[in-house]
């Protein structure tokens, strides 16, 4: 082959692996986020739901700051077996990529090369310990506040609403948002 073709194909598959390395660090890195969520009810009816779901998601109350009027929630995330098995298989086909590269490099160990793959089990061994880790969330509540500056009076239905500030993992935010039926609160 040409020397020029091996060369180009070296350096993708160089930034290939790369980038690879990333993604895989990057899967295990926590996406907190914070949301404000409009709930359709107030007090301690809102207050048992929450309490409710956020038993049945395996969360237990570490902390009840009665000032700021906030509860936080801790938890175990569960790894991913989809997703572990999943990044093992990106590194196997990463390493036979770079095998098939060394083995231009290298044609005595040509042979030899493709048992790098065997090392993509860390891979997802990575994953799994890196993600396993207690998560917190942090949960706070408020009455619905009506903008003064409104011309118009709220509804009824506005009036039994309240505020919840959350600060969690953005998947957890999407499930509680799912599973609670709230709706984002739409600032402006």
């Amino acid at each position: 082959m040409q020397t020029s073709i091996l060369s180009s194909t070296a350096l993708l598959t160089a930034l290939m692996s790369i980038g690879l390395v990333f993604f895989i660090r990057a899967s295990t890195k926590a996406r907190i986020q914070t949301a404000k969520l409009v709930a359709p009810q107030q007090g301690d009816r809102l207050l048992e739901d929450l309490q409710r779901y956020f038993i049945q998601r395996a969360y237990r109350i570490v902390s009840v700051d009665q000032a700021k009027n906030q509860v936080t929630y801790e938890g175990l995330v569960r790894p991913s077996l989809f997703l572990a098995i999943f990044l093992t298989l990106l590194a196997a086909i990463g390493l036979l990529c770079l095998a098939l590269m060394l083995s231009f490099r290298f044609s005595n160990a040509a042979q030899y090369l493709p048992g790098l793959a065997i090392l993509s089990p860390l891979a997802g061994l990575f994953y799994w310990k890196k993600s396993a880790r207690p998560e917190q969330v942090m949960l706070q509540v408020e009455p619905w506040a009506v903008n003064p500056l409104a011309a118009q009076q709220p509804s009824p239905d506005l009036a039994a609403q309240s505020l919840l500030i959350v600060t969690a993992h953005r998947d957890e935010l999407a499930e509680l948002e799912r599973s609670l039926k709230l709706k984002p609160l739409e600032e402006g």
